[in-house]
């Protein structure tokens, strides 16, 4: 099933990128194996997958020592500052930072470890309540303060757009992470590099990539429905 699953969430990707004129290779999926078993991220593996994406912090240490080193951790739920030892070192990019004390926890983890982390700033386009994030217009000072820390390298944006049943409901929202991302590229603040735009999952990713996400999360398309038993 997963093989199955990936080969056709792949061909959607392709598809998206050619109605865009982009390149499929701006664009990263991530399978995002949360609460799955060692056995269905190993199928993912076989099909040839090297991108995965976790969402609990001790979860993602169990399976990154179970698995193959040569796979590529994203850690994309949201991290308490006391599960920031679990993650740094063992994520290759960090999309859900939201706060400077988050920041500050995991460039204090980063320096105990003599290494540079990657992160992403997550930002609630949409501002809804339920959702981790900052508004947008708090975003560019936050960036800013981030940029300052030695052992901390921001990538990029990436936001959680609400789940529709259209997903040309959140073209804008997509839209408008973009033209952020943009314009604080513009800006040339020293340790900012905004080339990553991680927005887009299993509903909606396509139109995801029509507006410019350069990584897409998609878990249910390639797993199946999530299990929602599983706790940390």
């Amino acid at each position: 099933m997963v093989k199955e699953n990936l080969a056709e969430v792949e061909k959607k990707v392709l598809a998206a990128c050619e109605r865009a004129g982009r390149d499929p290779k701006e664009v990263t999926l991530i399978a995002v194996s949360k609460t799955k078993p060692i056995e269905m991220i190993e199928e993912a593996i076989e099909y040839g997958k090297k991108e995965f994406g976790e969402n609990k912090a001790q979860e993602m240490k169990q399976k990154y020592e179970a698995l193959p080193k040569d796979i590529i951790w994203h850690f994309i739920g949201h991290l308490q500052t006391n599960k920031v030892k679990y993650v740094v070192g063992r994520a290759s990019l960090i999309h859900s930072v939201d706060s400077l004390h988050l920041a500050e926890a995991i460039e204090k983890e980063s320096a105990k470890k003599d290494l540079v982390t990657d992160i992403l700033v997550e930002v609630n386009v949409a501002g809804e309540k339920s959702k981790f994030g900052l508004n947008t217009d708090e975003t560019e000072e936050l960036v800013r303060n981030i940029a300052k820390l030695p052992h901390i390298r921001i990538r990029g944006l990436m936001t959680i757009a609400p789940y529709v049943d259209d997903p040309e409901e959140n073209r804008q929202i997509f839209r408008s992470l973009k033209e952020l991302s943009v314009d604080i590229q513009s800006k040339n603040i020293d340790n900012v590099l905004m080339d990553i735009l991680s927005m887009g999952m299993t509903n909606d990713y396509e139109v995801a990539i029509e507006e410019g996400a350069t990584h897409v999360r998609v878990g249910t398309g390639i797993f199946g429905e999530r299990d929602y038993s599983i706790k940390e």
